[in-house]
């Protein structure tokens, strides 16, 4: 079953997903807004899909109050990069940087306010992360991180990424640490499988601890429904 509803989900949500795609690239010639309006409609139509096609939802422990805060997710999948954007309503994600340097899409993206991280980073490419950062706090959005840089299967709890700390420092804003289970539903390949994604929601760390103290906070934090 969960290879025939996989291939009813390709079948119906990417053709009509691409044409989302194309819209939320053209966005950006209507300004921000349209970028924002037309990247949620993407998310919603994907969202949508998952949960009649697929039968995979988000079921939430805890409140994400969108106030501004740099929000911390455990990274699974590609499904939670997505949900993200119907999560929040005007979400800063921060994203590697190919993405960004994309045609295309990762124009729209920057034009959505994404801040884009090179793990390679030269003196330019750090300034230009902390410009943008600091643009997205003097925004007021809420901040996206996935600290863990790439998909990590589950039961894994790598350690985490130094851009946790750089942003942590830079933007002065609590952290909010979010653990998810994506990876059980949405395994990389192409078959899913229907169940619940359960997002657990943290408490909130506040500012201005050493980078030692706040990475194993969140590391903890994120991890706690893995395994």
């Amino acid at each position: 079953m969960a290879v025939l509803r996989s291939i009813l989900f390709h079948i119906i949500c990417q053709p009509v997903g691409l044409v989302l795609v194309i819209l939320a690239g053209i966005s950006p010639l209507f300004g921000q807004e349209a970028v924002i309006f037309a990247s949620r409609r993407w998310a919603a139509w994907h969202r949508w899909c998952a949960h009649y096609l697929l039968g995979i939802h988000t079921v939430m422990d805890g409140n994400l109050d969108h106030g501004q805060a740099l929000y911390v997710f455990k990274h699974e999948s590609n499904f939670e990069t997505i949900e993200t954007l119907v999560l929040f309503e005007r979400p800063v994600v921060v994203m590697k940087q190919e993405l960004l340097d994309l045609p295309f899409w990762g124009y729209a993206s920057r034009k959505h306010g994404s801040i884009g991280v090179n793990r390679d980073a030269g003196p330019t490419a750090m300034r230009a992360m902390i410009a943008a950062a600091k643009l997205a706090k003097a925004s007021g959005r809420p901040i996206v991180l996935f600290p863990e840089g790439t998909r990590i299967p589950p039961g894994e709890q790598p350690p985490l990424r130094a851009g946790l700390a750089g942003l942590y420092k830079i933007l002065g804003l609590p952290v909010i640490p979010v653990a998810l289970s994506a990876g059980h539903q949405w395994p990389k390949g192409f078959v899913k499988h229907p169940g619940p994604v359960r997002m657990k929601v943290g408490a909130p760390i506040p500012p201005g601890l050493s980078r030692e103290e706040i990475e194993a906070r969140v590391h903890a934090a994120i991890n706690v429904l893995n395994g």
